[in-house]
């Protein structure tokens, strides 16, 4: 047998096991190992003088020394601290107030609460989970169709992957050996029109069909002072913490891990404000933080370690004179990687898609000449349908643990439509790459 097809083996087995369940850190790590030692295995050596020993130590040096990754557990320490500061009942309750007089009112509030939410904290399961227990009474209540509020809500929840400061897009730029700093910009436009776009089509809705969407009954009026009191109080501050926090990332006024230093202090001196600061949801957060972090930490160790080997043995090369050999041109390798990303969302977690099976692609980039920045916008975008596609819709199932009387079914049927939205919306990227591509030639040429 040759290498390339000890290669392609090795990623057969990798693929296997992570679909059996096991750790995808310590699987890759385990795999690049057990196949390195092969690789460099010479017969009069001694079993720990193996090179393969020296290159998982190397790696694991290399990832836990690399600046740009120090913004991750930065980053997930100000979400975290936000996330339980209490802000979002508040957050929710004035934006619905200021829109009010919208149609969709309360749905449109909810995505704009996720949106701004997930912007702070980019964890997904947290925003779902929580607007779930916040949002889907209160839509249920005023009379809206089951499935659009779900879907309200999955939709929005999502948002954090693609806009900044997301953590999968730091991990992203780490794999393609890109700025931050650029991919940020590049994702701020289309980040912010999917969220648009979203809201359009609840609007659209609820004027084509109110009985999806009924207006709301007012028990209350509310004067403009009132409105911009609560405004101030609940959605001013964190926006301003999420706009100084982009804005010196984007302006050059600070590293991204600098900007995520004085993030994580504004997140505790909000909770801090807010009077949630409690040295039990402290400890939690940073917990929390160091568990993410780590799981993040592994999976680029063993992800590394992994490359390596499957480089070393040929299997790179092989697939890449596959590809080569199907004489594609850069719009049908842009479908064609898409879709087997959009495939792999259903049973894996985007850690395991940007880590594993994205660096697959990224050498192919240069031949068809695609921008790597475009090319993660669209993996960026590609990632909010695996939360939102059944059968392993996660976004959904988060939901379902907190709205245990709909059905899954309901669910399913009410992230479909936005589903199709974040379709239209990587048409318009793939016609006008403009869209991700003019803010950062713009601010860095």
């Amino acid at each position: 047998m040759s290498d390339p097809v000890i290669a392609l083996a090795m990623l057969g087995i990798l693929v296997s096991t992570i679909m059996i369940g096991f750790p995808v850190a310590f699987t890759l790590m385990a795999l690049g190992v057990g196949f390195g030692y092969y690789a460099y295995f010479q017969p009069d050596q001694a079993f720990f003088d193996n090179r393969v020993f020296y290159l998982l130590t190397q790696n694991t040096f290399t990832v836990l020394n690399n600046d740009a990754l120090v913004s991750i557990p930065l980053f997930l320490l100000m979400g975290y601290l936000i996330e339980r500061a209490n802000i979002l009942d508040n957050l929710f309750r004035s934006l619905q107030i200021a829109t009010r007089h919208v149609p969709g009112s309360l749905a449109v509030a909810t995505l704009a609460t996720c949106a701004l939410f997930a912007t702070a904290t980019g964890i997904v399961g947290a925003v779902v989970t929580l607007m779930g227990l916040l949002a889907m009474p209160q839509m249920l209540k005023a009379g809206y169709d089951g499935k659009l509020a779900s879907g309200v809500i999955c939709a929005g929840g999502c948002l954090g992957i693609l806009i900044p400061p997301s953590i999968m897009l730091i991990v992203y730029a780490a794999q393609a050996g890109i700025s931050v700093v650029k991919l940020y910009a590049a994702a701020f436009v289309p980040g912010f029109l999917l969220a648009g776009m979203y809201i359009v089509y609840v609007i659209v809705l609820a004027i084509v069909k109110p009985e999806l969407a009924p207006p709301l009954k007012e028990k209350v009026t509310y004067s403009l002072a009132e409105v911009s009191r609560l405004l101030l109080i609940s959605f001013f501050p964190l926006a301003l913490l999420i706009i100084a926090v982009l804005g010196a990332i984007m302006f050059g006024l600070a590293t991204p891990t600098e900007a995520a230093a004085v993030g994580a202090f504004g997140g505790g001196l909000l909770a801090a404000a807010y009077r949630s600061l409690t040295w039990g949801r402290l400890k939690e957060a940073v917990y929390l933080t160091a568990r993410t972090s780590a799981m993040v930490c592994w999976l680029f160790v063993g992800s590394a370690t992994f490359a390596s080997i499957f480089s070393y043995l040929g299997g790179e090369g092989i697939i890449k004179q596959f590809v080569l050999g199907l004489d594609l041109n850069p719009v049908t390798f842009l479908l064609a990687s898409q879709f087997i990303i959009f495939l792999l969302g259903w049973p894996l977690e985007w850690t395991e898609i940007i880590i594993i099976f994205v660096p697959i692609f990224l050498p192919l980039l240069p031949h068809f000449n695609i921008d790597p920045l475009l090319f993660g916008i669209l993996v960026a975008l590609n990632l909010q349908t695996a939360f939102l596609s059944p059968p392993m819709a996660m976004s959904a199932y988060y939901l379902k643990g907190v709205a245990p009387t709909l059905l899954l079914t309901q669910i399913f049927r009410g992230c479909m439509p936005f589903l199709y939205v974040v379709l239209v919306c990587m048409l318009l990227i793939y016609v006008f790459p403009g869209i991700a591509l003019w803010l950062p030639n713009k601010l860095y040429g």
